[in-house]
């Protein structure tokens, strides 16, 4: 019996959809994945698809494969554009909230709701505004879903420069101060 050495192997994984460049064609975003690997990758591009090898492939379908596989693709590039659409909507119409809240006399925490629309870790912000601040921060669940980071004190002027400045992911358009005061019991005349 012979013995064959395996030896590790390197697997290229594309840059779009994280899928072997084999498999491109089964995700969602075959153009992008395609000139992903012409410009990452030109030899393997050629080998996938070049004129010859696409020639080679639809050579052995039927013609009605054929007109199968090409409504296929174009159902899954419309789906995949409708997504990305809707992700970009999304982000638009997402705010971050940074409320200023009284909590006894002059004591004040703000609390920034809204990160994790623009994809941001909220843990990781959390962690951020702490070092950056030297102050108390923590991640706390919001009644109606969700997490909003809290940090003692009054920063929230300072926490919307900071997300402007290190957070290009958001817009400066979506960002919002609200200022929620206590409600102040009402004082009887005497």
């Amino acid at each position: 019996m012979a013995t064959t050495e395996a030896y590790p192997r390197t697997v290229l994984y594309c840059g779009v959809c994280t899928l072997p460049p084999e498999y491109c064609e089964f995700g969602g975003t075959t153009k992008k994945c395609e000139e992903w690997l012409e410009k990452n990758q030109p030899a393997l591009h050629n080998k996938l698809y070049s004129q010859e090898a696409l020639e080679q492939n639809l050579s052995s379908l039927s013609i009605e494969a054929r007109q199968r596989a090409e409504k296929d693709a174009q159902k899954k590039a419309a789906k995949a554009a409708a997504a990305e659409a809707r992700h970009n909507e999304t982000l638009a119409t997402s705010k971050v909230l940074i409320k200023r809240i009284e909590r006894n006399k002059r004591k004040y925490v703000t609390a920034v709701q809204g990160l994790e629309a623009f994809g941001l870790d909220i843990k990781k912000v959390a962690k951020d505004f702490g070092k950056k601040f030297a102050t108390g921060s923590s991640v706390t669940k919001v009644p109606g879903g969700g997490e909003e980071v809290t940090v003692q004190g009054d920063l929230s002027d300072d926490i919307l420069e900071y997300i402007e400045e290190n957070y290009k992911d958001v817009p400066e358009d979506n960002i919002e101060l609200i200022e929620d005061k206590k409600k102040k019991k009402a004082e009887t005349a005497g």
